[in-house]
């Protein structure tokens, strides 16, 4: 069976009308990014980047018309004032992109293998490999800059060896091993994911419009610092160290770039990766006491994110993403 004959499936039907949306999202950001971005080899990163997500909201757009199906409002010029005056530095810009294209990652990777469709399997390898392009253009671009923070190293054993003693597994108590190499790289993610968060929710509660929301901000804030302080201490016990703070990089503007509906959905577009980040770090750190932490700090991001849908959905921001007949209600 041809395309044309084959219907969407609930996974990529699900997965174009989240890129819409994210790519919707990012064209907004980036323009207001492009109109007072200082550093041309940063700009032309940023250029590239809002060519393809353009090129993701025409294709998008394309499918959903050929299916039929309502094209989402997603995020217009109304929710974006380009002449605002800048609220994050260069320098955190340049972080902004390595930390999204990464997320974008794995998005990618994960609905390219949940399609099934011939031109949708080849519309998310495209993806890839443009996000692949970003995120390397821009980790060279920061390594050139020297403000790309390498995971630490790790001392080069004399030969093979095999885990001997339960407290491999210990945590809490016992004799804690050293963390494994897996472990470490886990922590440096989730510790550097968490400072631009911090960073990110500082700027957007300088700036929101409404109340609840700028205290919502406050509180995720306060959240990735405290998240990304616990990992810094699971690191220095082992005299590691995994990030830097960049909330310097966020300047004293009040006045808001983005609409707080933007704002609201930007920051659950930060916490959902995070979610389940957290979630891959449980399965892959055997130490007990990383596996609470994450579980733990796992269902604080849940709240967070819970709460701000809520607030999304009082305010009528959020779009009711694609869902199966209620056959109850039909009945």
């Amino acid at each position: 069976m041809g395309n044309s004959t084959v219907k969407l499936t609930a996974a990529e039907i699900s997965n174009l009308w989240m890129n819409y949306q994210n790519d919707t999202m990012a064209g907004c950001v980036i323009k207001y990014f492009l109109a007072n971005m200082e550093d041309e080899e940063t700009r032309s990163i940023f250029e590239y980047a809002l060519k393809i997500s353009y090129q993701h909201i025409e294709k998008v757009t394309e499918i959903f018309k050929q299916e039929c199906y309502p094209i989402p409002v997603g995020f217009t010029d109304e929710d974006v004032r380009l002449d605002a005056p800048r609220l994050f530095s260069d320098i955190l810009y340049l972080h902004y992109i390595l930390n999204m294209s990464q997320g974008a990652l794995t998005a990618y990777s994960l609905a390219l293998s949940l399609s099934s469709r011939d031109d949708i399997i080849q519309f998310y390898s495209e993806c890839l490999n443009e996000t692949r392009d970003l995120h390397n253009k821009a980790k060279k671009l920061a390594k050139e800059k020297g403000v790309y923070i390498r995971p630490p190293y790790l001392s080069t054993p004399d030969s093979v060896d095999f885990v001997k003693r339960q407290n491999f597994l210990a945590g809490w108590f016992g004799d804690r091993r050293p963390l494994l190499g897996i472990e470490t790289s886990l922590l440096v993610y989730n510790a550097k994911r968490n400072a631009i968060s911090e960073a990110w929710l500082t700027g957007f509660s300088q700036v929101a419009q409404l109340k609840e929301v700028r205290r919502y901000f406050e509180r995720g804030r306060e959240l990735a610092r405290k998240h990304h302080e616990i990992f810094e201490s699971v690191l220095r016990d082992d005299y590691l160290s995994g990030t830097i703070n960049y909330t310097s990089g966020v300047t004293d503007s009040t006045v808001s770039p983005f609409s707080d509906k933007l704002m609201m959905y930007h920051t659950s577009f930060l916490a959902a990766p995070l979610i389940g980040q957290y979630g891959i770090s449980i399965a892959l750190s055997p130490r007990r006491d990383l596996s609470t932490h994450y579980a733990r700090l796992l269902i604080e991001v849940g709240q967070l994110s819970e709460d701000g849908a809520n607030i999304m959905i009082d305010n009528g921001w959020m779009e009711q993403p694609p869902k199966a007949v209620d056959r109850e209600k039909l009945t």
